[in-house]
C-alpha cells in the first residue's frame, strides 16, 4: 500500500468557497476509483476555520492498494485539471506500515496528520512494532481510520488519522484539516 499527499498553499485573501464548490462537485467522481482505498479532500483555513491553520491549505490525502492506480490518477485527465487550475505540485509518498479503515469512514469530519524525522540508524522493526500499536490506541480512541507509513528517502514517518467529531489533544505537532469529502473505498473496510 502506498500512501500520497499533496497540497496547495493558497493565498491568506483566497476565498475557500472555491476549493469548497470543487470538491462538492468533483469529490464524488474518484468514488470507486481503481486500487483507491479512500480520498480524503481536506483544507485547512487560516481564518473562520474548525481547525486552526496558519495557512489556507487544500491537501487532499489518499490511500492506494497497488501503485497502479496512483500511477493512473496521476497520468489520468483529473490530476491533469487539478495541476492546470492550481500548480504542479511535489507529491509526497510514503510506504505503509499499518492502516486500520473503519466501515464508516465517511463520516470523518476532521484529519490529522503528523510527519516526523527518523534518526539516523534507527531500529526500524521497533519503530514500526511501536507506532503500530500506537495506531491501535488511535483506533480505540475514536480515530476512523489510521495510517502509519515511512518514507526512505527522506527518512520520514507519517501519522495520518481520520475523525469523525472532533481531533484530539495531541500534545504535538502536526497539521490539522476539516474533510470535506471521503470518497467511497472499492472494498469492505478492514484492517490492512
Amino acid at each position: 500500500m502506498i500512501a500520497m499527499q499533496y497540497s496547495f498553499t493558497l493565498p491568506a485573501d483566497y476565498d475557500m468557497s472555491i476549493v469548497d464548490r470543487r470538491i462538492r462537485d468533483k469529490g464524488p467522481m474518484l468514488d470507486g476509483f481503481p486500487h483507491l482505498r479512500f480520498k480524503a479532500y481536506l483544507v485547512a483555513r487560516k481564518e473562520d476555520g474548525a481547525v486552526s491553520s496558519a495557512e489556507n491549505l487544500y491537501a487532499p490525502f489518499y490511500l492506494w492498494d497497488e501503485p497502479e492506480g496512483l500511477n493512473d490518477f496521476l497520468t489520468g485527465p483529473g490530476f491533469a485539471t487539478l495541476a492546470r487550475d492550481f500548480g504542479w505540485p511535489p507529491v509526497r509518498t510514503w510506504m505503509v506500515w499499518h492502516a486500520d479503515l473503519a466501515a464508516d469512514l465517511a463520516t470523518a469530519t476532521f484529519a490529522s496528520r503528523a510527519i516526523e524525522a527518523i534518526k539516523p540508524h534507527a531500529d526500524l522493526a521497533a519503530l514500526k512494532t511501536r507506532t503500530v500499536s500506537e495506531t491501535r490506541d488511535d483506533v480505540r480512541g475514536g480515530a476512523l481510520a489510521t495510517v502509519v507509513a515511512f518514507d526512505p528517502t527522506a527518512w520520514t514517518l507519517l501519522r495520518f488519522r481520520l475523525w469523525r467529531d472532533r481531533i484530539p489533544d495531541e500534545g504535538s505537532a502536526g497539521q490539522c484539516y476539516e474533510v470535506r469529502h471521503v470518497s467511497k473505498p472499492h472494498s469492505p473496510a478492514q484492517p490492512l
